[in-house]
């Protein structure tokens, strides 16, 4: 599968970090947010990635350049300056994405995820959740038997999916958001999903991006011992 790069976004939350930097660059430890996606979705073997662009998205171009030096390869899809929104940026992108299932994870999250554990989806959507963070106590889908339901366990979008092109068809090249598109697909019981537990933080705020950074600490030291 291809994978695709939420990276447009303009980070406000995250105040004075964001003011030259597109949120995507911020380093935790020696990688950016943006290079620990793109190296463990190259890890899973997916190597064909589509990153979407807007504020300061120069800067992103400029820093990955084509993907050659992380071994990938990366195509970009440009958008208006005040971006699609992650709808509309999908959509947007669907020419470069191509014809085959495909995956889509935000730039902004730290995880442990697992990417080769993905498959193509049997129907529209195949979601990631996680147990709801302080920061989104009651959580955003409801999960019943493997399918996003009308009822069951509340529980937190990961920002992690495989879509089929076709959740996308007739879509308007506009801004829209992700959710509207996948709750609709959701009532036609055509969106399955499963619970991660292992560690994810949605890195949106600098008090976040420090826990992000304690993590990455530990888990060095895991490996290392140092």
């Amino acid at each position: 599968m291809r994978a695709m790069i939420l990276a447009a976004g303009r980070g406000a939350r995250m105040g004075d970090l964001t003011n030259d930097l597109p949120k995507p660059l911020i380093r935790i430890d020696a990688k950016t947010l943006i290079e620990h996606q793109i190296d463990r979705l190259r890890d899973a073997g997916i190597l064909d990635i589509v990153i979407n662009v807007a504020y300061r998205g120069a800067q992103i171009r400029a820093y990955l350049g084509n993907g050659e030096g992380r071994g990938v390869r990366i195509a970009y899809s440009q958008e208006p300056q005040d971006a699609l929104d992650t709808g509309g940026g999908i959509a947007a992108a669907l020419d470069l994405l191509g014809d085959d299932p495909f995956v889509v994870v935000n730039s902004d999250i730290w995880t442990d995820f697992n990417y080769s554990t993905l498959s193509a989806p049997l129907l529209d959507a195949h979601l990631i959740l996680v147990p709801n963070p302080a920061h989104n106590p009651n959580g955003d889908f409801l999960l019943r038997d493997g399918r996003i339901a009308a009822t069951g366990e509340r529980w937190t979008f990961a920002g992690i999916g495989v879509y089929s092109p076709m959740l996308f068809t007739n879509q308007p090249t506009a801004r829209f958001p992700l959710a509207p598109i996948l709750t609709a697909a959701a009532g036609r019981r055509r969106v399955t999903a499963e619970l991660y537990r292992g560690r994810w933080i949605d890195v949106g705020t600098p008090e976040r991006l420090t826990i992000a950074k304690s993590y990455v600490a530990m888990q060095h030291k895991a490996e290392t011992g140092i």
